[in-house]
């Protein structure tokens, strides 16, 4: 048995590097060519506020992109906190970051930012976290400025009981709950607003999940559940799961089917956005981000694989049905966040080799696929790893430009894009 399973090993590693041999053939194959890749700086809302002040700035850092190699930024225009950094009709702004106010801009920051990007040959792509309203951990955002929020945000099931989640300081994010009427009104509304005001060239769903596994409990799920099963559920959450002494899950009898009717919750909203994007501008792609460990994601109600791939048959907490999840034929492109300890090593799962080809292998052509990377790791091999995104996938975004900034990093961007595009000549 030892030599058959070293032999089944070999098999499958030659399997692997043929694989990815092929991916890096078509990569830089005429249809592929570094040409048509999409390379973006994303450009997050609280974390850049202060930075972009003023339109010099904008000019400025956008001069900079462009000359680093960038082809699109990505412009969040409404995070985690869940106010807006756009001209809104029914959302609070976004007026102060630890302790820097800017209460009267008096010019149009996404509207801006479009004007001067397309400009530079810059394509825009915003992003939009469609349920987010607050950061519990700051007691700051939409929710504790709109206390009517709270009868639709998450409520959170823990080892000590119930607790609504904008309460619990040890959180961070706080999500209207996804399975409400309420709530996907609320982000289809805040899309469409976007979407018919603003000459985007791609929209980003981000934060568009469920916070945790541990939400949402309310009777409002419970409610939309036992519709998804077709019966009453005796107990709840009990039948979910209950804790052990250690606070460790045990799951109850809905267990399975638990995380499949989440995985429903989001796939069936994003077809909504999805019918909405085409209605209001069908020339705009469809994006979603989320991290590259799809196998852990289940308990946010991300399934962002194909659903002709059954990557979940053997997990234990996966019933037959959860294909029904997936939602990678519903997006133009699909950006996985390999935010990893390394960079290289195809057998190796914590590497930013693995998570691409992980990726590649359980989205199957369902739509693009572009490779992300957090700008704080693997400040040594920078340039390895956005060269590999390029390589790998039909994209690459840089997460985050504040922190592009603080590390210097431009050069080492650059030489990766340069690497990349020197090789498909």
């Amino acid at each position: 048995m030892k030599f058959h399973a070293n032999l089944f090993n070999r098999l499958a590693s030659i399997i692997v590097i043929f694989s990815v041999a092929v991916m890096v053939f078509a990569g830089c194959g005429r249809e592929n060519s570094s040409k048509g890749k999409t390379i973006t700086a994303w450009i997050c809302s609280d974390a850049n506020f202060q930075r972009f002040a003023t339109k010099d700035s904008v000019d400025w850092y956008l001069d900079k992109i462009k000359a680093t190699g960038f082809n699109q930024v990505c412009v969040d225009v409404k995070g985690a906190d869940g106010q807006v950094l756009y001209d809104s009709d029914f959302l609070p702004q976004f007026i102060e970051d630890n302790g820097f106010i800017l209460e009267n801009r008096g010019w149009d920051y996404l509207g801006y930012f479009i004007e001067q990007a397309h400009k530079r040959g810059l394509k825009v792509m915003t992003s939009v976290a469609p349920f987010s309203v607050g950061i519990a951990c700051k007691q700051f955002g939409a929710v504790y400025k709109r206390p009517e929020l709270r009868q639709y945000t998450c409520v959170e099931y823990t080892p000590d009981g119930m607790i609504k989640l904008e309460d619990d300081l040890s959180e961070i994010g706080v999500n209207l709950n996804p399975c409400l009427k309420f709530s996907q009104d609320y982000g289809l509304r805040t899309l469409r607003e976007v979407l018919s005001k603003y000459d985007v060239d791609a929209l980003c769903l981000d934060y568009c999940r469920y916070p945790g596994g541990r939400t949402d409990f309310s009777d409002s799920s419970r409610v939309a559940f036992e519709k998804y099963l077709g019966y009453t559920l005796e107990a709840f959450p009990e039948e979910i799961f209950t804790y052990g002494p250690n606070g460790e899950e045990i799951p109850g009898k809905y267990y399975k089917q638990w995380w499949t009717w989440r995985g429903i919750v989001i796939r069936d909203f994003i077809e909504q956005v999805k019918l909405l994007r085409n209605e209001v501008r069908p020339d705009c792609k469809l994006e979603y981000w989320a991290a590259s460990w799809l196998h852990a994601i289940y308990r946010n109600g991300q399934n962002w694989g194909s659903p002709d791939i059954k990557w979940y048959e053997g997990q234990s907490w996966a019933d037959e049905n959860y294909y029904k999840a997936a939602f990678a034929d519903q997006l133009d492109v699909f950006i996985t966040g390999t935010y990893l300890e390394r960079v290289w090593n195809l057998e190796d799962n914590e590497s930013i080799e693995y998570g691409l080809m992980r990726t590649n292998r359980d989205v199957c052509d369902a739509c693009k696929v572009e490779g992300s990377i957090y700008a704080i790791n693997h400040l040594d091999q920078f340039d390895d790893a956005c060269y590999l995104c390029l390589r790998d996938t039909q994209g690459l975004m840089v997460f985050d430009l504040c922190q592009i900034v603080s590390n210097n990093l431009w050069d080492k961007i650059k030489s990766g894009i340069d690497r990349y595009k020197s090789e498909c000549k």
